[in-house]
């Protein structure tokens, strides 16, 4: 038997993900889960990430995961970077991350 394969869908973040967003992007996730486990989850515009945010992020990896796919972060902002770094999380995310020369 084939195995079917999962259609990765693709999510632009360009706003805040802080608590006064984190439920309506809740709500954007969970519909997005609806049509595919595989998310892929454009970061670059974001440009404040509270522990609200990195909760969201967490929880969208581990329904991903629960359902058979994944959540891969890309284009992490200066932002995105700084909190994950933070709190220790880059690893938790596996996903490649660069960071900027300019940044320093």
């Amino acid at each position: 038997m084939a195995s079917k394969k999962k259609q990765m869908l693709k999510l632009s973040v360009e706003k805040e993900m802080t608590i006064y967003t984190a439920a309506e992007m809740k709500t954007k996730l969970v519909d997005a889960l609806a049509h595919g486990a595989e998310i892929e989850m454009d970061l670059s515009q974001v440009p404040e990430i509270d522990t609200a945010g990195l909760q969201l992020l967490i929880a969208a990896k581990r329904e991903c995961m629960a359902h058979g796919g994944d959540l891969k972060l890309t284009g992490h902002s200066p932002a995105v970077l700084e909190v994950l770094d933070m709190c220790g999380m880059i690893q938790h995310f596996g996903d490649p991350v660069v960071i900027s020369s300019q940044a320093n």
